[in-house]
């Protein structure tokens, strides 16, 4: 360990910096525009890759954003850890939020900020010094290979084409991803489950034109008042969703299990006062952290049609859209959410409107069993590092990735994430702590050592 702290040590400002080189590339999938900046930060990935002392470096073509892999093979006979991370980022809308510029980082009360600087490129980077750091000091104790993808923010919908083709080359025993949280910086946790998701935009249409609201308004239906109405119906008085079948295959949680989940720290007037709110919301029977992590929700994304220019144009709109997303639990699918989500919200609408509903991407959710070498592991690492035992905790955000690495590769996941619930990742001022950047570097390193060793008595 102390060899571990005197690196990192010794190298702190330089770890940063090269960190704050990627954080400046807008690597923004979601846009066109950005496709270059993409392509440029898989180069700086794979350059640090290499710098780092990885082998078989590739930038790999996919049918969209490239994937950078690389390898580290000291002896086919000891384990091998795939490390999955990704380095593109949100879109940084809206810009004036911003109390800096999204791409020009800086440090500022202890924190990174800059979009991406949690998500993901913060927690990916931490991988590759670690690796530095473990190569450096001749205490790489297993074999290493990575896989950085560049279309997680837009759903990795070429991912699963790419492993399926490279299956063999992605051979490992466990995958080891860092894109999730901690439940505070003295209070460590490793993610055990996470929600899937199902995300679909509608489009309703009355009119074939915009019409004057004078002169057809009550008379002819207005697709964004319709399409409110709808949208409100799909909750009833105690906030359950009203699309019939959905719960059907929800998975309930036990009382024992919901009683250690509450053990984890949680203030609610805290978590009222951070977020500026009076009263929190959501689905009857349930506390604040359930209703984030082992039960489903529905919400809208965004909402728009008509006219949203300067002053005023009494229109009544042709068109109303809205993106909507669904996280689900385990025993719900993906593809069976988005059918029945269809099929609903198709039946509600009235016949004076007409209905189009176009699914966008989804993944299925995930439970990570605790009884593993791999989650022993990576338990044993950050109690080393922390201090303190870390605390098995479900999270509300969705990888729909790690379903699709069970289902493909036939491997599990260690979700070994260090950011934080405040670091407003897709927010404006994403922001990511000096401290958990480099504690995931001190800790990353002690997963390997006690992987290595843990798999020697299996």
């Amino acid at each position: 360990m102390e060899t571990i702290k005197s690196y990192i040590q010794k190298n702190q400002q330089r770890f940063l910096d090269e960190l704050f080189v990627l954080l400046r590339i807008p690597s923004v999938s979601a846009d066109p525009k950005y496709a270059p900046d993409v392509i440029r930060t898989a180069e700086a990935v794979s350059e640090r890759l290499r710098a780092a002392g990885a082998e078989n470096v590739e930038i790999m073509p996919t049918g969209g954003h490239p994937m950078v892999y690389g390898e580290k093979i000291i002896d086919p006979k000891l384990p091998t850890v795939l490390v999955y991370g990704h380095y593109d980022v949100q879109p940084a809308d809206p810009l004036e939020l911003w109390h800096t510029p999204p791409f020009e980082p800086v440090v500022r009360d202890g924190n990174i900020y800059a979009r991406g600087a949690c998500d993901d490129k913060g927690q990916m980077f931490m991988h590759v010094k670690a690796f530095e750091l473990m190569m450096q000091t001749e205490s790489l104790p297993c074999n290493i290979k990575f896989m950085i993808e560049g279309e997680e923010e837009i759903g990795s919908s070429n991912l699963g084409p790419f492993i399926r083709k490279y299956k063999d080359k992605l051979k490992a025993d466990v995958i080891l991803i860092s894109d999730t949280s901690i439940i505070a910086n003295d209070t460590p946790s490793i993610t055990v489950g996470l929600r899937g998701l199902t995300y679909v935009e509608v489009e309703i249409t009355g009119p074939n034109i915009d019409l004057h609201s004078g002169v057809y308004g009550g008379a002819v239906a207005n697709p964004i008042n319709t399409l409110c109405k709808m949208i409100a119906s799909l909750h009833d008085a105690d906030n359950h969703i009203t699309i019939p079948g959905f719960y059907d295959k929800v998975k309930t949680v036990s009382k024992e299990e919901r009683a250690e989940m509450d053990k984890a720290p949680f203030n609610l007037n805290d978590y009222k006062k951070h977020l500026d709110i009076g009263d929190v919301w959501g689905e009857k029977g349930y506390t604040t952290r359930e209703r984030t992590s082992i039960r489903p929700t529905l919400d809208v994304n965004g909402i728009w049609g008509g006219y949203t220019g300067e002053g005023a144009k009494t229109v009544l709109p042709s068109k109303a859209f809205a993106k909507i997303s669904m996280r689900l639990v385990p025993g719900q699918d993906s593809d069976e959410v988005t059918a029945l989500f269809r099929k609903h919200f198709e039946s509600i609408a009235p016949s004076s409107v007409k209905v189009v509903v176009r699914p966008h991407h989804g993944g299925n959710p995930v439970v990570v069993p605790t009884d593993t070498i791999a989650y022993k592991a990576a338990s044993k690492a950050m109690e080393e590092s922390f201090g303190k035992k870390p605390i098995p905790a479900r999270e509300g955000g969705s990888i729909p990735i790690v379903a699709l690495f069970e289902d493909v590769l036939g491997l599990k996941s260690i979700l070994m994430g260090f950011g934080l619930d405040s670091d407003a990742i897709h927010s404006p001022n994403e922001h990511y702590g000096v401290f958990n950047y480099l504690k995931g570097i001190e800790t990353i390193p002690l997963f390997y050592k006690y992987f290595a060793e843990y798999s020697k008595t299996k």
